[in-house]
């Protein structure tokens, strides 16, 4: 298998894992069995308003914060990592070296947020808005973004991820 049938592979695993996290976030699955009974610990901030609220260093591994207003929060260093922010409310928000991979971010607004070092490998994106954030050094990896709205990131793409080492531009594929 060539590279590009590599990374065509890779995106499609991510985009059926979004896409059930997704299903999910809805509620249109309500049950997966697996093999190994593993209690998944996870909190539910759907729907409520945490604007300037510091989650910052936190592990919030497959919380959901379903179309919360968190305006102006900090979620710095955090581990975001199958989180569904779908239809969030993040403008102004700090995400500093956040890990946000394989989250649920559609319809999520970033608008002026700081994205700087944030993981979103695998991320389903698609309907994301991110206009004047600061992605410096963001790992897009996988990420499931619009046509559109990786040409508008990668205007703005510079660095390298401090953790994973890609460049921000290679991973939005940018020209």
């Amino acid at each position: 298998m060539n590279f590009r049938q590599q990374k065509i592979s890779r995106i499609l695993v991510s985009f059926v894992f979004s896409l059930v996290v997704y299903m999910f976030a809805i509620g249109t699955i309500t049950a997966i069995t697996f093999t190994k009974a593993t209690p998944i610990l996870a909190d539910e901030y759907d729907k409520q308003t945490l604007v300037g609220h510091d989650f910052s260093n936190q592990d919030l591994t497959n919380d959901s914060f379903t179309k919360s207003i968190l305006r102006q929060s900090n979620f710095s260093n955090a581990n975001l990592s199958g989180v569904s922010l779908f239809g969030a409310h993040l403008e102004g928000a700090n995400l500093k070296g956040a890990n946000l991979s394989y989250s649920t971010l559609d319809n999520a607004v970033f608008n002026k947020a700081n994205l700087t070092n944030a993981i979103f490998s695998g991320a389903f994106a698609f309907h994301a808005q991110f206009r004047d954030a600061i992605i410096d050094g963001a790992d897009f990896t996988d990420a499931l973004l619009r046509k559109d709205t990786r040409k508008e990131l990668c205007k703005n793409a510079k660095g390298i991820n401090t953790i994973t080492s890609n460049k921000t531009r290679d991973t939005l594929f940018c020209e």
